[in-house]
């Protein structure tokens, strides 16, 4: 084998090995909570709860609840051992660690 062909296998081992790193910090970056991770799922909320989870209409407000229960509900939507409309499909998109950041952040918004 000569020179340029093994520099460029070199190339292409260290090509991969990078992208590897990037791939789990990738994915890492889903399953790790940030700081505004609560705040930006919880916008998704907005259509239908409500800017900080302040409901306009019959769908519940879900500021200032018990971050638990909205948890426990949120996961029961997902599971589908709650029944509902669009919650079910809506929920089945998070995991439990977004669920938990937007409860907690609901859970800290005031009241209505």
């Amino acid at each position: 084998m000569n020179g340029a062909v093994k520099f460029q296998l070199l190339r292409c081992a260290a090509a991969i090995a990078a992208l590897g790193v990037l791939i789990n910090a990738a994915s890492a970056a889903d399953v790790v909570p940030y700081a505004n991770l609560g705040r930006d799922v919880a916008a998704n909320c907005a259509n239908c709860h409500g800017t900080d989870g302040r409901s306009r209409a019959a769908v519940p407000s879900l500021s200032g609840q018990d971050a638990a229960m909205i948890v426990q509900r949120v996961k029961e939507f997902r599971d589908g051992r709650r029944a509902a409309t669009v919650m079910q499909q809506l929920a089945k998109g998070y995991t439990d660690t977004q669920i938990e950041a937007a409860a907690a952040y609901f859970a800290a918004q005031a009241k209505q």
